[in-house]
């Protein structure tokens, strides 16, 4: 484990970066806001990480009490990770990260990694009150947990349970979402998502 580096000064910003700071720790929570993951989980959703980097920040992040690691038990029987209170209060700073680089996201290069799900934060960002949303692309399907306190806030797949809205787009109108070009009710009125399912935030959303 290599040791800890800090800026060494008084002040929370750097004590912050202190542990955030280092190049892929904010993604590996981004990739852990979605619950536990293996190791070979993340790996695949980090593309461009080496092994040893990220062997080693998730090492770091557990001696700073980032995360955890434990094992699952049979029949799975592998190790994940997942964040503590402490590194899933670093949402709010991911949310604010995103709202601010929105501008510098441009057109999607041909070099971009894309996966679906890391469209699930600035969709999350989108919308308000609180439940189950189910979001389908043309990369994947993915679900947002809108207001959860505690736990995974979104996580692959269709959602497990009744959702209480079902939202349908392809992935320009997310890009503009995701880039604050489009709101999200302005895309359902002009019908560039499609929202099915009674809960509140589907109605929410039809009659924005």
């Amino acid at each position: 484990m290599s040791p800890r580096r800090s800026y060494d000064q008084y002040c929370s910003a750097a004590r912050a970066l202190d542990l955030v700071g280092d190049r892929w720790t904010l993604l590996i929570v981004r990739e852990l806001l979605a619950g536990p993951r293996r190791y070979t989980d993340l790996h695949a959703d980090l593309p461009g990480v080496s092994t040893d980097v990220l062997a080693s920040r998730l090492k770091d992040m557990e001696r700073d009490g980032l995360t955890t690691r434990r094992k699952l038990p049979p029949p799975g029987a592998a190790y994940v990770y997942e964040l503590t209170a402490r590194g899933r209060a670093l949402l709010p700073v991911l949310q604010a990260l995103g709202s601010w680089g929105a501008a510098e996201l441009g057109e999607r290069r041909p070099t971009d990694a894309v996966r679906a799900h890391w469209f699930a934060l600035p969709l999350l960002r989108a919308l308000e009150g609180e439940g189950l949303v189910e979001v389908r692309l043309e990369e994947g399907e993915f679900h947002l947990r809108v207001g959860a306190q505690e736990g995974p806030v979104y996580g692959d797949g269709p959602a497990p349970g009744e959702a209480d809205a079902r939202l349908v787009l392809d992935a320009a109108t997310c890009e503009a979402v995701a880039r604050r070009e489009l709101s999200l009710p302005d895309a359902v009125r002009t019908g560039r998502v499609t929202v099915t399912g009674e809960g509140t935030l589907a109605k929410a959303l039809r009659e924005a």
